[in-house]
């Protein structure tokens, strides 16, 4: 199956890199590009991309205001957020408008590759560098997110509800796997079934949720 991605960046030169980087995949095409938020909404009616890779500041609409229209849909793209602003600002308006992902525009390709293979099968993906510092400010109090609408944490089952609080710690479906005793598909299978009733979109949407009710703190940092 091939991923249809939508560049959005206001500086051309970028936008062809990203898209010869995307192109040059056998899994991956580039459908469409654009260089503002509006040309963003309007390409991405046309050629229905899975996944955009998303500027932030354009002149314009920006892509914070473009995220949230293209996420408002209910059959609309998972958005990558690619920009060169390392600021937690960025990062938590662009998870709270609907984002999947955040990366930085200094990503090495076989990153930013991945990236949007993890986004477009359906999980999150935040930079290693802002991974750390977004957990922490969950624990301090200093982001708060209005939980998303949909279903609620009593919906759970008591084998999800462990699952989801290790999503909220940023394990993998591997490491959850091998911490409760069961094998990834079936974590797999309970993740989907989580992100059902919850009504979020993916894991890092489980994430802001999880942190916004009180129910998942950081873990300890191993020592180096």
């Amino acid at each position: 199956m091939v991923v249809r991605v939508m560049v959005v960046d206001d500086q051309p030169v970028v936008r062809a890199g990203f898209a010869a980087i995307v192109d040059a995949e056998p899994d991956l095409v580039v459908v469409a590009e654009a260089g503002d938020g509006a040309d963003a909404l309007r390409r991405a009616g046309e050629n229905r991309p899975d996944v955009v890779l998303m500027d932030i500041r354009m002149p314009g609409m920006d892509g914070l205001a473009a995220t949230r229209e293209l996420t408002a849909a209910v059959d609309g793209p998972r958005v990558l957020v690619l920009t060169t602003f390392d600021l937690d600002a960025y990062v938590f308006e662009a998870l709270q408008v609907g984002a999947s992902g955040f990366l930085l525009k200094d990503a090495q390709p076989a990153d930013l590759l991945a990236a949007i293979r993890v986004v477009a099968a359906g999980e999150g993906m935040l930079a290693p560098a802002v991974t750390r510092r977004l957990i922490d400010s969950f624990a301090a109090g200093r982001l708060v997110v209005p939980p998303p609408a949909g279903g609620t944490v009593s919906g759970l089952t008591g084998r999800e509800r462990e699952v989801f609080e290790r999503v909220a710690a940023g394990l993998s479906n591997a490491e959850i796997g091998a911490e409760l005793g069961v094998a990834t598909g079936t974590v797999k299978a309970h993740v989907n079934a989580l992100l059902a009733k919850l009504g979020v979109r993916d894991r890092v949407q489980a994430t802001i949720l999880a942190y916004d009710l009180g129910l998942a703190r950081p873990r300890s940092r191993r020592s180096e």
